[in-house]
């Protein structure tokens, strides 16, 4: 990709616009996996959404839980349901650390619909996950 290989030549020396200072690595895999779930290729949105996990900055925290939640519903869609849950456990411990926004927290009222139908099937991984999301939304509603 042309976008993938300029960010990967960029350097120091090139100055960007201030407004740019945030698109890094992290932001164009986020940007890439939403592309590529909404067009239907959900193991190519699930590496691109990992790769966003993992090259994302400590500093910008709450976009790193959205990004865990769209990775867990894509998880999830894929029939990955107890990899979902650990994902979004991750985006629960992120809320629990002080993250409040209406996209993470949007997040969370996903994630419970999306294990919904995993509820009465005695998965314990669901049945833990579904609590602590059920917890979180009632202490900030």
């Amino acid at each position: 990709m042309k976008a993938e290989d300029d960010l990967a030549s960029a350097s120091e020396d090139v100055r960007e616009p201030y407004r740019t200072f945030f698109f890094a690595e992290a932001s164009l895999a986020h940007e890439t996996a939403c592309t590529l779930r909404d067009c239907g290729d959900r193991q190519g949105a699930i590496r691109q959404f990992r790769r966003s996990v993992r090259t994302r900055g400590a500093a910008f925290r709450r976009t790193h839980a959205v990004t865990l939640g769209y990775l867990g519903a894509t998880q999830i869609a894929s029939g990955s349901v107890e990899e979902a849950c650990a994902t979004w456990g991750g985006v629960l411990d992120a809320m629990e650390e002080g993250i409040y926004s209406g996209r993470a927290r949007q997040a969370v009222v996903d994630m419970r619909q999306l294990v919904s139908p995993y509820r009465r099937r005695g998965i314990p991984v669901v049945a833990e996950l579904d609590a602590r999301a059920a917890a979180y939304l009632a202490r900030v509603d």
